[in-house]
């Protein structure tokens, strides 16, 4: 996975390099792509050599995602939590949305922690600067009154204009990652045809990581998310998030803290 991780880089560097947002998508779609490939690859030769050697083995990552009480990190997490769905990885979430811990094969950590490292931050930093604008001061968005239950019209705030500018960053980009794991998985089985079919590996690999998962989770319930009333369709503010996740660049990958935590009860 190195020398896949290798490559993925250069692209980013190419990313980083390009005003062209057609260019920017292209490498984005690429980088997942490669990431998927790699991923096909590697389950496939430890199915085959089950009986012969000790394969790589599931493990666990934590990752920070903020500190306590902030606002962006319910956002933050679902961004991480769409990125490792498309990695085939699991997560479970800290109550607090402080940090995640994730469970996948090593190589899919790694592309996670790669695409989440630079898509994080892009995230943020395009969010901001459409909120420096005067759009969406003027936008207004339709939510049900908790005391009436009827469906009222309200204006956005800074807040909920940057809670549905995410909200739809982060959709936008869900729906690009899958785009380009399936390419690559109808890829994958037009190239190697010696090869088992793609989904039927990546299937086996994905029931030992969720075996793994049932085993080594202490976590209880589920995570609750976002709570606010902006959706990924209100106003501007979704349009721009989602235009932004279309242009959206990788990066090089920043350090992200890491060390094992075990989730709160």
């Amino acid at each position: 996975m190195s020398v896949t991780i290798e490559r993925i880089s250069a692209l980013l560097i190419k990313a980083e390099r390009t005003d062209n947002p057609h260019e920017a998508d292209a490498y984005l779609m690429k980088a997942q792509s490669l990431a998927t490939m790699a991923s096909i690859d590697i389950a496939a030769a430890r199915a085959q050599q089950l009986s012969t050697e000790q394969p790589s083995s599931p493990i666990t990552r934590t990752v920070s995602i903020g500190e306590k009480g902030k606002r962006a990190n319910t956002h933050l997490v679902s961004l991480f939590v769409v990125i490792a769905h498309n990695n085939f990885a699991m997560v479970d979430v800290a109550s607090d949305s402080t940090y995640v811990v994730a469970y996948g094969m090593p190589s899919d950590l790694d592309a996670t922690h790669t695409l989440f490292a630079s898509l994080s931050v892009q995230m943020a930093t395009t969010a901001q600067r459409y909120l420096e604008g005067d759009e969406w001061r003027t936008d207004k968005y339709r939510v049900r009154s908790r005391t009436t239950g009827l469906l009222v019209t309200k204006k956005f705030t800074k807040q909920t204009a940057r809670a549905a500018f995410y909200r739809a960053f982060v959709a936008r980009i869900d729906e690009r990652l899958k785009e380009a794991r399936e390419a690559a998985v109808e890829e994958h089985d037009r190239q190697r045809t010696d090869q088992p079919a793609a989904e039927l590996v990546l299937r086996k690999s994905e029931a030992e990581v969720k075996a793994f998962h049932r085993e080594n989770s202490d976590a209880r319930g589920r995570w609750g998310g976002y709570r606010g009333s902006a959706s990924g369709n209100s106003g501007s503010a979704a349009g721009a998030g989602r235009s932004a996740a279309s242009r959206a660049r990788l990066g090089p990958a920043e350090e992200l803290p890491q060390g094992r935590r075990a989730l709160p009860h």
